[in-house]
């Protein structure tokens, strides 16, 4: 086992998931939602909490367990979380319940990010999370910069494909766009970009208020 690979499987084992996060988690895997690992989750819970957010919005929900996460780094936030799959809305709404969050906490949104984002309100969110339709994650990620904040932050989990990102033999149409992704993000003066290789990586792209 190399370097990387013990560091990431400490990772995993040292990360405590609350229960109501690893009873989502079972559900999650039980509907094939493939919800955000324990240390990715437990990063994006850091994040919520050292900005104080207040409104978060996340595309994918993992059957709660991002949501969750989110909440627990920040528990006076409001979460919108949209998904085109009902079932996976309705494990979330479930795992909120069960999790104790207030109903008015949560907002469920059944849809295409691609159709929803583009009619939500520009700078007014902390935290936008991006975990749906690899395909299209840069036009995800233009509309989360337009949505957060100056500060605001967009998180992308996954964004390192499975390792097929740093193999530069791999051309595929998702991990160019990843690839991409980080590369452009990483030399723009809009944002203070930041790559973790801690279970499948996670993007972190906080907005430079305009001087």
């Amino acid at each position: 086992m190399g370097e990387h690979d013990a560091n990431r499987r400490f990772a995993a084992e040292v990360t405590v998931e609350p229960d109501a996060i690893a009873r989502a988690r079972a559900h999650a895997m039980e509907l094939g939602a493939d919800p955000i690992s324990a240390p990715v989750g437990a990063q994006c819970a850091v994040i919520a909490a050292a900005s104080k957010a207040l409104n978060i919005v996340e595309i994918g929900t993992g059957a709660g367990v991002s949501g969750l996460w989110l909440l627990h780094g920040s528990p006076r936030a409001t979460l919108t979380t949209i998904d085109v799959e009902p079932e996976h809305l309705g494990a979330a709404r479930q795992a909120f319940a069960s999790a104790g969050v207030a109903p008015a906490r949560a907002r469920f949104i059944s849809g295409r990010g691609s159709d929803v984002l583009p009619r939500m309100n520009e700078a007014s969110y902390d935290i936008v999370l991006i975990d749906a339709d690899p395909e299209g994650v840069i036009e995800y990620v233009e509309h989360g910069l337009r949505l957060v904040r100056a500060g605001g932050t967009v998180l992308v989990p996954r964004v390192l494909a499975g390792g097929a990102v740093a193999d530069p033999v791999r051309r595929d149409p998702i991990t160019s766009a990843y690839r991409s992704l980080i590369q452009e993000t990483q030399s723009s003066p809009a944002v203070v970009g930041a790559l973790s290789i801690t279970g499948e990586g996670l993007l972190q792209l906080t907005t430079v208020a305009a001087s």
